[in-house]
């Protein structure tokens, strides 16, 4: 049986958040987690960071744009991610039709039937092969000539369905804005061309379980977005492959308690991003956030506040100043001398990376 303090260090240690855990790339740090939290391009470059041991801003743009290493999509729920590039087509056909299905009532509420959908696929397929790489604005004005507002949610979804259905992923930044591509001219085509459904359940299962444990099987619905009937499915293909070891409820890869960190005289801190996959890869929030600080970070609308960390416990959250040439952090209770020195040097490692030095 695992007590809350292990749970806790072994899901942090997982998410190179504590014992010293870093990674030296942006790509190995998406290798790690899976998948980053990246509805903000700022907040999930800050996600990544994080993770890593000196990584930059430069660093991490090198990876997505010309590595192409990285790519951020709608994945995961449906909402944005960053994963890694060659595991976006299986990850896309597992998901997507769920994805698709659940946004049915919104493509009816816009007028947005089948036959338009599948024009707009075309059009942007052809578009971005002419022209790409295209920003939102851009694509949207190529949108119009089906009979849209540039103006409504219409051109939005249609483009996300694009995404959902393969034809495009996001691709470089231009003047800080994300720009659109066809996603077969983006990312190479790596890995074999068979699929089947239930390896591809199991082996997003064992990516969750790598990234999250110990966890549950409905943490890993919460996470996925799919039912937990396909979790249990999941659960039940990973077991009878023996790769996984149940403890108290929650569930792990075979062997990976072993690695728990032992205690540091030295608390590992991390300031982590709005939204990060940390605090929402699970159904409940009492392992990282203390109950009586929960609202201070889920203060409601749906918003996450960026935290402070230390060992994986939520201790603070924290805002930037003006221009980034700050940090404020808001503690929930004083902190210890040793623990604020380790905050304050976390709080320069963030306004390095968000202002470099040229």
């Amino acid at each position: 049986m695992l007590d809350h303090e292990s749970v806790r260090r072994l899901r942090a240690h997982a998410q190179a958040l504590a014992g010293g855990a870093r990674e030296d790339s942006a790509e190995a740090v998406v290798r790690r987690v899976f998948a980053i939290q990246a509805q903000d391009a700022t907040a999930a470059d800050l996600g990544i960071r994080v993770r890593g041991r000196d990584i930059t801003a430069q660093a991490i743009r090198t990876a997505y744009e010309k590595e192409r290493s990285i790519v951020r999509g709608w994945y995961m729920r449906g909402t944005l991610h960053t994963i890694p590039s060659d595991d976006a087509r299986w990850v896309l056909r597992l998901l997507s039709p769920r994805i698709l299905a659940a946004t049915s009532r919104r493509y009816q509420q816009l007028d947005l039937d089948d036959d338009l959908r599948r024009r707009a696929d075309y059009l942007i397929r052809r578009v971005l092969a002419a022209h790409g790489p295209l920003t939102r604005a851009e694509l949207t004005e190529h949108l119009t000539t089906l009979g849209m507002s540039p103006d409504g949610q219409e051109p939005f979804h249609l483009i996300r369905h694009a995404a959902l259905t393969g034809v495009l992923c996001h691709g470089p930044q231009r003047a800080g804005e994300a720009t659109y591509v066809l996603l077969d001219d983006w990312l190479l085509t790596t890995g074999s061309a068979r699929w089947e459904e239930g390896a591809a359940l199991a082996e997003l299962a064992r990516r969750y379980l790598a990234a999250h444990a110990p966890a549950t099987l409905e943490d890993f619905a919460a996470w996925s977005g799919l039912p937990v009937t396909w979790a249990r499915r999941a659960w039940k293909l990973l077991a009878e492959s023996g790769v996984i070891t149940e403890y108290g409820g929650l569930t792990m890869l075979a062997g990976r308690v072993e690695e728990l960190p032992g205690p540091s005289d030295t608390p590992d801190v991390r300031i982590l991003p709005a939204y990060d996959n940390y605090l929402i890869g699970y159904r409940t929030r009492e392992m990282s956030v203390p109950a009586l600080h929960q609202a201070r970070v889920w203060p409601g609308g749906g918003l996450i506040r960026p935290t402070v960390i230390a060992d994986g416990l939520a201790i603070a959250t924290w805002s930037r100043g003006s221009g980034a040439r700050s940090i404020k952090v808001d503690a929930f209770e004083p902190v210890p001398p040793q623990i604020q020195r380790e905050v304050d040097m976390e709080k320069d490692a963030v306004v390095r990376f968000l202002r470099p030095t040229t």
